[in-house]
């Protein structure tokens, strides 16, 4: 934001091509940098939100996802 004024936003799965892709959003940074025309070193504040329930819920998922096939739950 400048002077109230949204200049960039993104969602790093926007560049990765994951969805929900729960990695640092450094790409999605660059991006928002680039667009406002400035470095990081001139930013005041950064905000980063992740509701951690969902990603808590993304984790098991993938977890179970990944599994061994023949895995039997107790």
């Amino acid at each position: 934001m400048e002077d109230g004024r949204i200049v960039a936003a993104a969602q790093e799965e926007r560049f990765t091509r994951k969805k929900h892709d729960a990695t640092f959003p450094s790409r999605a940074a660059e991006y928002c940098l680039r667009e406002a025309g400035i470095s990081a070193s001139e930013l005041d504040l950064v905000g980063f939100y992740e509701k951690p329930l969902v990603k808590f819920e993304r984790l098991l998922e993938t977890t179970w996802d990944a599994r061994p096939k023949d895995f039997v739950p107790i």
